[in-house]
């Protein structure tokens, strides 16, 4: 398994997986919203995506992402980051990828200076707390049916 910085020449490799994070989440099926979402923000340099990539007879599938949106704070004048999407797709869980990529988007985000990485999670998605949880994440409060959690860097 490769975990790669999506560029906007293979953005298209995240799109399935993004499309299935918003199922997930009870949103219509929409490919090529999910193609327009994605593109745009690696265009207007919105957001970081990572994705864990296995390598099937030199073909790359990809198996799991995260988007990362910068969180600005003015009194530290530091730039932070919100882990907002984490998605491995049902065939390539429990294999380590979640955490892979984790782990990747807290390096990048402590090798460009931030102090935290935030995220939030639906209040019944225990597989990931625990996942957050283990790797050190703390649960920092409540946001209506979601949990926010945020790990120093």
């Amino acid at each position: 398994m490769q975990i790669k910085r999506i560029t906007i020449s293979d953005y298209h490799l995240v799109i399935p997986l993004f499309n299935s994070y918003r199922v997930f989440y009870k949103q219509p099926s929409d490919l090529d919203l999910a193609g327009h979402f994605i593109k745009s923000r690696l265009q207007n340099n919105e957001s970081v995506i990572f994705a864990a990539l296995t390598n099937d007879n030199g073909e790359q599938t990809p198996a799991g992402f995260t988007q990362l949106y910068p969180l600005l704070s003015s009194v530290k004048a530091t730039r932070n980051w919100l882990l907002n999407d984490l998605f491995v797709d049902a065939a390539f869980r429990k294999q380590g990828i979640g955490e892979a990529l984790i782990k990747m988007a807290m390096e990048f985000a402590g090798n460009n200076g931030a102090t935290y990485l935030k995220l939030e999670t639906a209040a019944d998605n225990y597989t990931a707390q625990s996942l957050y949880e283990a790797i050190g994440f703390v649960k920092k409060q409540a946001a209506g049916s979601f949990l926010v959690y945020q790990i120093q860097l």
